[in-house]
Formats: structure tokens, C-alpha cells, sequence
């Protein structure tokens, strides 16, 4: 996250400064007449709502990830036998954990724009949402995983990234080995129909549990200013090329031939249209501040926001209705959202540099 706000700080140089976070500018920052006239509490209390949402879900499915592992243990983790003598109770598991799963994903989505956009939580997104594993070192995750059996997996990526995968069966090395995950015994393997290896997935979902936890308690300390706000705004907006790039390349738009692994539980689309909508969220709580550099452009800043998110959300809907998208319209309609984002980070930048707030990095 702080490689993001380097990049937009050097894309909007010429708007407004991006400056460390010492305690002059911090002060300076918080001294202004804008600071003082607007009200960040709906922020904090969306963050609130929404990290309490996730600490709940995640710990259902650590509670259900246990139950599954328990069973699986009863047979020795022998998945065939698992399968023949527990078919029905072993399928009822793993779709009510796919349901939790597709209720935590909306939970952090819809706060992501706070919780990667302000510098004080955004290690939190890398762990559970965004870090890459080994293979990336600049980007990977700060965590590995110790499953019950004792095999360790190093920095294998972020915490959606493996409940997803091992819950849709979509990487092989959280799968379990040597068995057919038939669900439903029709005697054909669906897409969806997954057998995680339960040493994996208790010891994945705990962890998950955990660091939700862990996030809910740092949102409860978090006291947010008006940096805060204003660095979220123009870290988190222009970032729309990247969200449609994995969209593209989801089953959602490749099907069968997609190479991402992850992103089957919800569209992309869908993660799009929850970001933008706790973004402007964020942008009501400031625009009382933005409005005093400039109230024509702040109002317009607004409405401009608002449309982007509108765009995602109509987008999102069409393709739930059943409309099938080409990757040549997601690098078309991607191109258009991106610079839509530019233009309204690049506004908000401005109005951060006429209200002397610096950007933090």
C-alpha cells in the first residue's frame, strides 16, 4: 500500500504534496479550519460496523473449518472413506462454510477503502486481502501457516486468497490428495465441488480468524483525522486498472480458461461497486472541508464519484442478470474507470493541497 500512495503522490505531484508523517505536518494538518468543521465519526462507525461483521464471520468459519477437520480426523484423513461414509453431512460442511465465506467477502470489501488507504491499517489489507505469496517477495504476505500435522506454509498468500481457493478447490496444493471431490455422488466433480485438506484449512481459518480479530481491535483504537480521509480518497480511487485486470482474467470473464485461481466466490465487479461505495462514503464526511477550497469543485468532485460508482454497480448488475463480458470490453471499460479514478484522486489531491493537508505516506 505504501508502494500505491508513492505512485499517486508522483502521478499528482503537481496538484498537491505528499509528505511524510512527522508530527509538524500532522499538526499543521490538524490545525486547519477544515479539520476542525468536519466530522469523521460515520467513518469510524462504518470501519466499526464493518471489522465487527468480519471478526464474526471469520470466526464461524474457523468454528466450521474445526468441525470439518474433526471429522476428517475420525477417519484417519482418509478422504475416500470420508467420502463413502460421509458424503451428505462432508457436502452440507463445505457449502455452509462457501455461504460464510461469500458473507466475509463483502465485509472487508466495503471497508477496504479505509482499511487500505489509511497508512496505520493498511498492513492489515495485505495480510488478509491483497499480499501475494513467496513467489513476489516485494508484494508476499509477512506470515506463513503451521497446520496441526506440522507442515509449514511459507507466506502462501493472502488469507481470502487461501479460505477461497481451498473452499472452490481451485489450488491443488490445499486439496486433498488422491480422491475425487464428488459432493454430490452423481459421479462427475462440478466446479465448486472442492475437498480441502482439513490440516490446512483448520489451521488457514484460524489464522483468518485471528487477524480479523486483530484488525477489529485496531479499528476501535483508530482515532481518524483528516489525512487519513483525504490519503484513502486518492490512494484507493485511482486503482480501478488493477480490479478489472483480475476481473478480466476470472472465471467471471475467462470461464473455464481463466488463470487466476482466485476471485470465484464474487465477480470482481462486485468487489468494485463495495470499494467505491465506502469511498464515497469517505468523500461525504470531507467534502464540508473540500467545500472551503473550492465549492463548486467539491460538489463536482462528488457527483464524479458517485458516477464511478454508479458505472461499477450497473456493470455489476448486468453481469448478475447474465450479461457475459469480453476481456476486450473489461480493458475497455477498466481503461475508462481508470481514468475516471485519476481525474477525481487528482481533484481530491488538489483541495488536500489548498487545505495545507498533507498526504500521508
Amino acid at each position: 500500500m505504501r508502494s500505491k500512495l508513492l505512485v499517486a503522490c508522483v502521478a499528482l505531484a503537481v496538484l498537491a504534496g505528499c509528505g511524510g508523517d512527522d508530527a509538524a505536518d500532522t499538526t499543521a494538518a490538524q490545525a486547519t479550519p477544515a479539520a476542525a468543521a468536519t466530522d469523521l465519526g460515520p467513518i469510524k462507525d462504518y470501519l466499526l460496523e464493518h471489522s465487527a461483521k468480519l471478526k464474526a464471520d471469520t470466526a464461524t468459519l474457523a468454528e466450521d473449518a474445526d468441525a470439518y477437520y474433526q471429522l476428517a480426523k475420525s477417519v484417519d484423513f482418509d478422504y475416500a472413506k470420508l467420502l463413502a461414509d460421509h458424503r451428505e453431512e462432508v457436502s452440507e460442511q463445505l457449502k455452509g462454510m462457501q455461504a460464510t465465506f461469500r458473507e466475509a467477502n463483502p465485509a472487508y470489501e466495503q471497508m477496504e477503502g479505509v482499511v487500505a488507504g489509511v497508512p496505520s491499517l493498511a498492513d492489515y489489507d495485505v495480510i488478509l486481502d491483497a499480499g501475494a505469496d513467496k513467489s513476489d517477495p516485494e508484494n508476499a504476505v509477512p506470515f506463513s501457516i503451521k497446520t496441526p500435522a506440522g507442515k509449514t506454509f511459507e507466506q502462501p498468500g493472502n488469507f481470502f486468497f487461501l479460505l477461497e481457493t481451498s473452499l472452490w478447490g481451485t489450488e491443488d496444493r490445499f486439496a486433498a490428495q488422491g480422491v475425487k471431490p464428488d459432493l454430490d455422488g452423481d459421479g462427475t466433480v462440478e466446479f465448486g465441488e472442492a475437498l480441502p485438506d482439513a490440516d490446512f484449512l483448520v489451521a488457514a481459518a484460524k489464522d483468518f480468524s485471528t487477524n480479523a480479530a486483530d484488525l477489529d481491535t485496531s479499528a476501535n483504537a483508530w482515532k481518524p483525522t483528516e489525512q487519513d480521509a483525504f490519503t484513502a480518497l486518492v490512494v484507493m480511487t485511482p486503482t480501478m486498472s488493477e480490479y478489472f485486470e483480475a476481473w478480466k482474467n476470472s472465471r467471471f470473464v475467462a470461464g473455464a480458461k481463466a488463470d487466476e485461481s482466485g476471485f470465484v466466490a464474487a465477480s470482481r465487479l462486485q468487489d468494485i461497486a463495495d470499494i467505491l461505495g465506502g469511498l464515497v462514503l469517505v468523500y461525504d464526511s470531507i467534502e464540508p472541508s473540500v467545500q472551503q477550497a473550492d465549492e463548486q469543485q467539491a460538489a463536482q468532485t462528488g457527483t464524479d464519484l458517485k458516477s464511478l460508482h454508479e458505472f461499477a454497480a450497473k456493470l455489476r448488475d448486468e453481469e448478475a442478470d447474465g450479461r457475459k463480458f469480453t476481456a476486450q470490453e473489461a480493458d475497455t471499460l477498466g481503461s475508462d474507470a481508470q481514468d475516471r479514478a485519476e481525474a477525481i484522486a487528482g481533484q481530491v489531491s488538489q483541495a488536500a493541497g489548498q487545505l495545507n493537508i498533507k498526504l500521508e505516506s
